[in-house]
């Protein structure tokens, strides 16, 4: 469950904090720390891009493998450059988030800071990447090699709670680049999301298209989009002008 790169890894790389945003590759990294006993802080950065469930999730985790996460508020609307949404966005974004995180661990004594990336994830599609070399981010998962169904595999076979939970955005991945970022339009987001959820769809996207909506699901959830068509629809229009429909590549 735990391959033997990533105990060499750990064994050479003591103290480490962690960015841990909850999700099932980063989850993996704390699951595999507990396991070998590495003396690991994990960090959360709560802001307007986040969600209290994210919140709820990482404390659950660290609370079921035995760590205290430092929770870290940063304020995205202090960068006029991240909010203006424009192309280096993500890239503007995980400079400033990452530099809190740094900070944290720098009073923290860790002697570097790891992220959850792994080695499916390409370079050429995710910009803050680029932003994670630059700070000296490690990447233990794709130093080693692990990509993510890797994780997938190994973390089923661990038992880890939400092994299967579907890749997560931030909030502001909703708004077509070139569009301002709003604490109104954030919130319409959270709120259409959440009421969507309720008919149990997992892993889609709602996506502001000028006045409309876009609803992107996974191929794998259609019968369920089919079945409660009429009622999501009623939920879109009600913080939206008109509802288009598109499809989420697994992951």
């Amino acid at each position: 469950m735990i391959p033997d790169s990533l105990r060499r890894f750990f064994e050479e790389n003591p103290r480490p904090g962690l960015a841990f945003s909850g999700g099932s590759d980063s989850t993996y990294l704390l699951y595999v720390c507990h396991v070998l006993e590495v003396d690991v802080v994990p960090y959360f950065v709560r802001g307007s891009f986040q969600t209290p469930e994210e919140e709820e999730t990482v404390r659950a985790s660290c609370a079921r493998y035995g760590f205290e996460p430092r929770i870290l508020n940063v304020n995205v609307f202090d960068s006029p450059g991240i909010v203006s949404n424009g192309p280096d966005r993500c890239y503007l974004c995980k400079r400033f988030v990452f530099s809190r995180i740094i900070e944290a661990a720098k009073r923290d004594g860790r002697a570097y800071v790891m992220d959850g990336t792994n080695a499916s994830d390409d370079p050429a599609g995710r910009p803050g990447m680029r932003a994670l070399e630059e700070m000296g981010i490690v990447s233990p998962l794709r130093i080693c090699g692990i990509t993510k169904a890797d994780v997938r595999r190994l973390s089923k076979e661990a038992g880890i709670f939400g092994w299967d939970r579907p890749s997560d955005s931030c909030l502001a991945t909703r708004t077509p680049t070139g569009t301002p970022i709003t604490e109104d339009g954030l919130r319409r987001t959270y709120e259409v999301e959440k009421a969507v959820r309720e008919f149990g769809l997992r892993g889609f996207r709602v996506r502001t298209r000028g006045t409309g909506s876009l609803l992107e699901i996974d191929p794998s959830q259609r019968s369920i989009l089919e079945e409660y068509m009429e009622e999501i629809e009623a939920v879109l229009l009600k913080y939206y002008d008109s509802v288009s429909y598109g499809e989420r590549t697994p992951s």
